[in-house]
C-alpha cells in the first residue's frame, strides 16, 4: 500500500482529451506548418550561430541559412527578445546566454540522476522507505527521481514532476539555509508562507530559527508541515564548485520515521556528491 502526496498525483488523461487531439491538430490546419517552419528556420539559424567562434552578419547569416535577409531579421529580434541570440555591436549577432542557462539546467539534471539513482537504490533498501530526489525551480521544489518497491509495504511515494513550496519541505529548507536573512525575508513575503497543516512553518521567525538549525545539523526535517502522518529528513547533494545542487530526502510515515536513518542519508548524500566532483573541506 502507498501513501500519495495530494499535489503530486498524476491523473490520466480522459477519453474526451483524447479524441480532442485529432480534432485540435485537424482544426490547426496551415497553422501547424507554419509554426513548423518557423521552429525550422529559428534552430537553423541557431545551428549556424553555434558553428561561429565569433559574431557574424545578418548577411552572413542570411547566406549561410538560404533565408531571406528580412526572414532572418526578424526571427533573430524574436530570439533575441528571448535571450536566446545577443546583437552586439555593429550589428553582429551570437549566442545569447539563455542557452547558456539551459545548457547549464539540463546538464546539472541529467548529470546529478545519473549519479543519485544507484545509492539511492541502495538507501531505499537498507531503510525500506522511498527515496527522493529534488531541485529548487523558482520558489518550489521538484521531485525528479525517487528510489521504492511496492514489495516495502506502506510507503510515502511522491510522483516524479510533484512540486511543493519550500518551506513546507525538508529539501527546500536545504536550499533555503543556502539564502541570506533578506532573501528569506523576500520569500515569505511573496509566497505568504502558506501552510497545509496544523505543523506547518507559517510565521518568518519561525522559518528563521528552522534554517538555523538546517545549517548547525546539516540535514533538514518536515515533521508533518506538507501532510498530515508524514515525516521526511533531507541533506544536500553539491557539485563540483560547492554549490547546493539537489537534495535527497526520505520519506516515511509519521511513526515509522527513526533519527539512526540520518547517518545512512547523509553518507549517501556524500556518496553522490563526490561522483559529481565536490570535495568535502575537513
Amino acid at each position: 500500500m502507498q501513501q500519495s502526496e495530494p499535489m503530486a498525483r498524476l491523473s490520466p488523461p480522459s477519453a474526451s482529451s483524447s479524441h480532442a487531439a485529432p480534432a485540435l491538430a485537424a482544426a490547426a490546419g496551415d497553422h501547424g506548418s507554419v509554426t513548423i517552419q518557423v521552429l525550422d528556420r529559428a534552430m537553423r539559424i541557431l545551428d549556424v550561430l553555434a558553428s561561429q567562434r565569433d559574431p557574424i552578419t545578418l548577411k552572413e547569416l542570411s547566406a549561410a541559412t538560404g533565408l531571406h535577409a528580412s526572414t532572418a531579421h526578424r526571427i533573430l529580434a524574436d530570439l533575441a527578445v528571448g535571450r536566446y541570440v545577443e546583437r552586439v555591436d555593429s550589428g553582429l549577432y551570437r549566442l545569447g546566454m539563455r542557452l547558456l542557462e539551459l545548457g547549464s539546467l539540463v546538464k546539472g539534471r541529467l548529470d546529478v540522476r545519473a549519479a543519485a539513482i544507484g545509492p539511492m537504490r541502495e538507501l531505499h533498501r537498507q531503510t525500506g522507505q522511498t527515496v527522493n530526489l529534488s531541485l529548487v525551480q523558482g520558489d518550489e521544489i521538484v521531485y525528479i527521481e525517487r528510489a521504492w518497491s511496492e514489495r516495502s509495504g506502506m510507503q510515502v511515494v511522491r510522483a516524479i514532476g510533484g512540486r511543493a513550496p519550500l518551506h513546507l519541505t525538508s529539501t527546500g529548507k536545504l536550499f533555503l539555509s543556502m539564502w541570506d536573512a533578506r532573501s528569506v525575508r523576500s520569500y515569505a513575503m511573496r509566497t505568504g508562507l502558506a501552510g497545509t497543516t496544523r505543523n506547518s512553518i507559517t510565521q518568518v521567525d519561525q522559518l528563521e530559527r528552522e534554517l538555523a538549525l538546517v545549517r548547525r545539523h546539516g540535514y533538514s526535517r518536515d515533521n508533518e508541515e506538507l501532510e498530515l502522518g508524514v515525516r521526511c529528513i533531507a541533506a544536500g547533494v553539491y557539485d563540483d564548485t560547492g554549490a547546493l545542487l539537489a537534495g535527497l530526502s526520505l520519506s516515511a510515515p509519521a511513526e515509522r520515521m527513526r533519527d539512526d536513518w540520518i547517518p545512512l542519508l547523509m553518507s549517501t548524500s556524500a556518496r553522490i556528491s563526490e561522483a559529481l566532483g565536490y570535495e568535502a573541506q575537513h
